[in-house]
């Protein structure tokens, strides 16, 4: 056997691992032994070094986040500062233009800037109820449902009304 070149599948094994096919007899069983734990301990130490890595760029990820929240919250809440004040000086004029140049009673203009304040808060509502179904994954709940992991309320209701139907 020595003098038999590699077979195919060999020559593809060693030359996919970086080595010369082997020329000789095949190694005994304690070489091939000593051959694959050595394998199997550089694959599981490559294994944790990519975890250790994994790991440390989680962490990371985790303290920039957490810092790049806060600074988002900080500049939210000055838009929303000066928003809210530039709201209120625009339905100041919006009664100052309806009083004053069409004539309507104070009563009156300070009743359509109420109107439209509260329709902007009510389609404000209506979005941010509708973006918020968003946040309960369920695409995701669902895929866990169909794997066999996870319930939700409905399954605790089926639950519920097949011990009632069973008394």
């Amino acid at each position: 056997m020595s003098d038999t070149p590699p077979t195919d599948r060999e020559a593809d094994d060693a030359a996919h691992a970086g080595r010369e096919p082997r020329q000789g007899p095949p190694p005994s069983i304690d070489d091939a032994f000593r051959e694959i734990s050595d394998a199997g301990r550089e694959g599981l130490s490559a294994a944790l070094d990519t975890g250790r890595a994994l790991r440390g760029l989680l962490i990371a990820d985790f303290a920039l986040a957490r810092s790049a929240l806060g600074r988002a919250l900080l500049w939210v809440s000055v838009a929303i500062i000066f928003g809210a004040s530039s709201w209120l000086l625009l339905m100041a004029a919006l009664i100052a233009l309806l009083q004053g140049v069409l004539g309507w009673s104070w009563l009156a203009s300070m009743s359509a800037a109420a109107g439209l304040s509260l329709v902007v808060t009510a389609i404000g509502v209506w979005q941010a109820l509708r973006y918020f179904e968003y946040t309960r994954l369920s695409a995701t709940r669902r895929q866990l449902r169909r794997l066999g992991l996870g319930h939700d309320d409905d399954d605790d209701r089926e639950i519920e009304s097949h011990k009632t139907e069973a008394r």
